[in-house]
């Protein structure tokens, strides 16, 4: 007999989590492990490289790699085909689900060898054109960042693997492998960064580590061994889910065009968002030396709130909502989106208060780097933030209108943010330099989220509430964001420590203003 309560006893509250929230926390906590990982790769190569010609270069010479992998089996082919193999896999069960996705693999890998054949024959007209990746670089820049691009290549055609299997992965609802990916990556550039790049090598804990002497290529060669181990520590979730490779390819295949249509103008999306690297790289390659790297590690710090916030909550929640829409669920989609939204808001924009006020001591004490570069990476942070709330809100909008199997919407808002920040950007690069380039972008990222927004709301009038957190998160920002200010300045002790107790207050300050919203994790 099941033991029954006393009549009038109160019940404690159920702390049982949903799917999606326990895959958010799962993701976020490896999440939470990588991006101290890719700090610490930033700090180790900051440190040896400084801000400088060498490592704009380095961070030059990444971008159109980057833009050809997201393209073919990056964000582009992942949004794209986790909904299909999904609808799959529920209708059609998983053998079915590995046919098709050998039928997309074939097709991407042929599309990837082809791409980095081109790159690698035209890559010094590609550098050095006017409305290139560098043309503001020395002709010694010039060089080494086409050289620096062609040993790039290979680390693209292992991230082409690499990305297919995180897609099928996570069509079968398993996160695990996908996100302890990344922190692999991370430990192969580190690699690079302490062994291959360094003449001498560091010592740790009594520890001598050899020294290769590579310089900047040896940069390149971690980030080489890091896409390979990328991919490998993924195969095992093949293996449990009954993986069998077919050889066949066959356009005539519905599922195989399914995903091409979605992908069509998923990837003029991603290759907008991409292309915005490039073209900031360009403007930046045109002010002070630094000002590539500048920018680099900006977006870095930015991205850290923004990946362990919003891209694990939409990392997670895309299965679900695929699923309820492809059930008919309407009421349970909106509701997703709607609590997804509130959370991102009340978690990203105390967030980036915080980061605004305590940039600069954290730079100078992480990177030591001299006055003028830490001023230069805090300013370009400061841009970034701004943005940050919009960012988050992105990676659930854009997933929601994937899920619904429709790619149109978020096109015509990426089109409009790269319009934005590409008239923005030429406007502003004179007058504000660094910070004009960061806060054009910015400006274009809200703008996409907002357009989102509204469509989404079109096509789910139930969406009303997702912004009724804001007063009372403007407040605890603002509040949370003074106070670590004032502990920065008044607490009579070193900058960083100050600093870091000023986090802790201002945090705890924001928090107690978000609690509700926290709490609504759980319920996702």
């Amino acid at each position: 007999m099941p033991e029954v309560a006393p009549a009038g006893a109160r019940r404690l509250p159920s702390l049982r989590l949903t799917p999606v929230a326990r895959a958010s926390l799962l993701i976020a906590a490896l999440f939470a492990i990588d991006k101290p990982l890719d700090i610490l790769r930033q700090i180790l190569i900051g440190r040896q490289f400084g801000v400088g010609p060498e490592l704009d270069a380095f961070n030059a010479a990444n971008n159109l790699p980057d833009l050809l992998r997201a393209l073919i089996t990056g964000g582009a082919l992942a949004l794209a085909l986790i909904p299909v193999l999904s609808e799959v896999l529920q209708r059609q069960g998983r053998p079915a689900l590995w046919t098709l996705f050998s039928r997309v693999a074939n097709l991407a890998f042929g599309v990837t060898a082809a791409l980095a054949a081109l790159v690698a024959v035209f890559a010094e007209p590609i550098v050095g054109a006017e409305w290139g990746i560098a043309p503001g670089f020395s002709p010694e820049g010039r060089r080494l960042v086409v050289e620096l691009m062609r040993l790039n290549l290979a680390a693209m055609f292992l991230f082409s693997v690499s990305g297919l299997l995180t897609s099928g992965l996570q069509a079968n609802q398993h996160f695990f492998l996908p996100a302890l990916a990344p922190i692999v990556y991370d430990l192969g550039q580190i690699a690079g960064a302490l062994v291959l790049a360094p003449a001498a090598g560091h010592t740790f804990a009594g520890l001598q580590l050899p020294g290769f002497g590579l310089g900047v290529h040896g940069l390149v060669y971690g980030v080489i061994l890091g896409a390979a181990l990328h991919a490998a520590v993924q195969l095992p979730g093949l293996a449990r889910f009954g993986f069998r490779w077919s050889p066949a390819f066959s356009l005539r295949d519905a599922g195989l065009r399914q995903v091409l249509a979605l992908m069509g103008p998923r990837l003029v999306t991603i290759g907008a968002f991409q292309l915005m690297f490039v073209f900031q790289d360009n403007l930046a390659s045109r002010l002070e030396a630094g000002a590539v790297t500048a920018l680099t590690y900006g977006w870095l710090i930015m991205q850290f709130p923004e990946t362990l916030i919003g891209t694990a909550l939409g990392t997670a929640l895309l299965p679900t909502l695929s699923d309820q829409f492809a059930r008919g669920d309407s009421a349970g989609f909106t509701q997703s989106v709607e609590r997804a939204l509130r959370v991102l808001l009340a978690l990203t924009l105390p967030a980036a208060a915080l980061l605004a006020v305590s940039v600069a001591p954290l730079v100078s004490a992480a990177f030591a780097f001299d006055q003028a570069g830490t001023a230069l990476v805090a300013l370009a942070t400061r841009g970034f933030l701004i943005g940050l709330v919009g960012h988050a809100w992105l990676e659930i909008l854009a997933r929601a209108f994937f899920a619904r199997l429709e790619a149109r919407p978020p096109l015509a808002a990426r089109l409009a943010n790269s319009l934005i920040f590409f008239g923005l950007g030429l406007v502003f690069l004179r007058p504000l330099g660094v910070f004009g380039i960061t806060l054009a972008s910015s400006l274009g990222f809200t703008l996409e989220a907002a357009v989102l927004f509204l469509l989404l709301q079109r096509a789910c009038p139930e969406i009303r509430r997702s912004w009724s957190t804001l007063p009372r998160t403007v407040a605890g920002s603002i509040l949370g964001a003074a106070l670590a200010y004032a502990a920065m300045a008044w607490l009579p002790m070193a900058i960083l420590p100050s600093t870091l107790v000023g986090l802790v207050v201002g945090g705890a300050t924001t928090l107690a203003f978000v609690l509700p919203e926290i709490r609504e994790l759980r319920r996702l």
